[in-house]
């Protein structure tokens, strides 16, 4: 049986009337035209890494999406586009909140590797190179083959390197991560991901895949999300506490807490219905089922992000809890963002 949310709405969130102290990256976030934008830079978050276009659009599509983000720095003084570490630290300094053009999926670039170069100049720093769903590049995360890299994929991971993109293995099949932080001279993420020692679904990282992107550098975004946090053989709506139990395995099993980072997935504004095709859908599996049945399956609802954590506001407990677990104030800087401006300090040009 499904429990009544706390509020309303999951899109809707409180100003945080005092600032931490720390730079908070959200590794990955909806924005959706009704947020209320005049006080994006007032929720605790330096960086919102917004899913920048549809996951499987076009370069057409892809570039009206993308040129909007350019629009609203445009129109708010509070807003900055992220294209510097330099950005996202000045957006602090000023009390501001910077964009970050985060691409979910890479059916966009085609076959034609100097759209990776383009887009990077229209401010593309983060991209994933497929979305669910195997496509041109790689395999994809819940599709039924779990193959690796194509040999046009080759040249991209080659290209992103060239050009400056963080490559994202999230959503991605794990052969094709593997084969991804492999080629790649440069180190890779995670942006939303959780380890699936706890969750045991395609959608987290396995020890194997989170071990080889730490020893090449890179750092696993886990995600404040409810369907990638609750086991399934305990269903309930999972707590930050919970959370950070997997946090403190994260640390344990890479040895440091230099491979660690935050996303929240959650939205700002009004998340949209899900689209359907009517033609018919891939029966890809359906990992959010037994969440959906004993949590919720409204999409728009507080309860798909934690019990202690479905506004952005409550970042500020999340900082305490990780205090009181004795992790340090240093720890809690690489956590909420230092570890992923290492990496774009070392990737972007």
């Amino acid at each position: 049986m499904a429990i009544e949310s706390p509020k309303p709405h999951g899109g809707v969130h409180a100003i945080l009337e005092e600032d931490h102290p720390y730079i908070f990256i959200d590794t990955c976030m909806q924005l959706w035209p009704d947020a209320d934008f005049d006080n994006l830079h007032r929720y605790g978050v330096t960086t919102y890494a917004v899913t920048a276009w549809r996951p499987h659009a076009d370069l057409d599509g892809a570039l009206q999406d993308g040129m909007y983000w350019h629009l609203l720095a445009r129109q708010y003084d509070n807003i900055i586009l992220a294209e510097s570490v330099e950005d996202i630290r000045r957006a602090k300094r000023e009390g501001k909140c910077a964009l970050m053009i985060h691409a979910q999926g890479g059916d966009w670039v085609g076959y034609g590797l100097h759209r990776i170069e383009a887009m990077y100049k229209l401010g593309l720093r983060v991209m994933l190179p497929s979305y669910n769903r195997s496509n041109q590049i790689c395999g994809g995360g819940l599709d039924r083959e779990d193959k690796g890299l194509t040999r046009f994929g080759e040249l991209v991971v080659d290209e992103c390197n060239r050009v400056g993109v963080v490559l994202d293995c999230t959503h991605t099949g794990r052969q094709a991560t593997l084969e991804i932080i492999e080629r790649s001279v440069v180190p890779c993420v995670f942006s939303h991901t959780n380890p699936s020692t706890f969750v045991p679904t395609p959608r987290n990282a396995d020890d194997e895949q989170i071990k080889r992107l730490a020893e090449k550098g890179g750092v696993l975004g886990m995600v404040a999300w409810g369907p990638l946090t609750m086991p399934p053989d305990n269903p309930h709506w999972p707590t930050v506490d919970e959370f950070l139990d997997m946090v403190d395995y994260v640390c344990d099993l890479t040895g440091s807490t230099d491979h660690i980072g935050l996303s929240t997935d959650m939205s700002i504004g009004t998340y949209p219905d899900h689209w359907h095709d009517p033609w018919g859908e891939p029966d890809y599996p359906n990992f959010t089922e037994a969440y959906c049945e004993h949590v919720t399956s409204d999409v728009r609802s507080a309860l798909r992000a934690l019990d202690g954590f479905s506004d952005y506001s409550e970042i500020v407990y999340v900082i305490d809890r990780m205090l009181a677990r004795n992790y340090s104030e240093e720890d809690v800087a690489r956590f909420l963002g230092e570890n992923f401006l290492r990496v774009y300090g070392q990737v972007w040009k």
